[in-house]
């Protein structure tokens, strides 16, 4: 299965940089659980890949918005930031 993702470097609070992965994913069941094994998998191919992963989450549509899940503080930037886009896809 092919994957959309977004790997982004934005500056940190405290000067430095994070990278991180924004997947075009969510589980099957939709579930806590089986979204953070998803999320686990996924963030662990990208590493394999090459992709430094500082944090990551997965993003997808539920009941017509924009929903994410992973790092609180990833997940609270993209809710309150436009900056995703599709920049690579990664098999799995």
């Amino acid at each position: 299965m092919r994957i959309n993702f977004a790997h982004l470097r934005e500056r940190a609070t405290n000067g430095g940089y994070i990278d991180f992965a924004v997947f075009d994913a969510r589980s099957n069941s939709g579930t806590d659980s089986a979204n953070a094994e998803l999320l686990y998998q996924l963030t662990n191919a990208a590493k394999v890949a090459g992709y430094k992963v500082d944090q990551s989450a997965l993003a997808f549509s539920e009941n017509g918005r924009n929903k994410f899940y992973g790092t609180k503080n990833l997940v609270d930037y993209l809710a309150n930031n436009n900056v995703l886009r599709w920049t690579h896809y990664i098999d799995v």
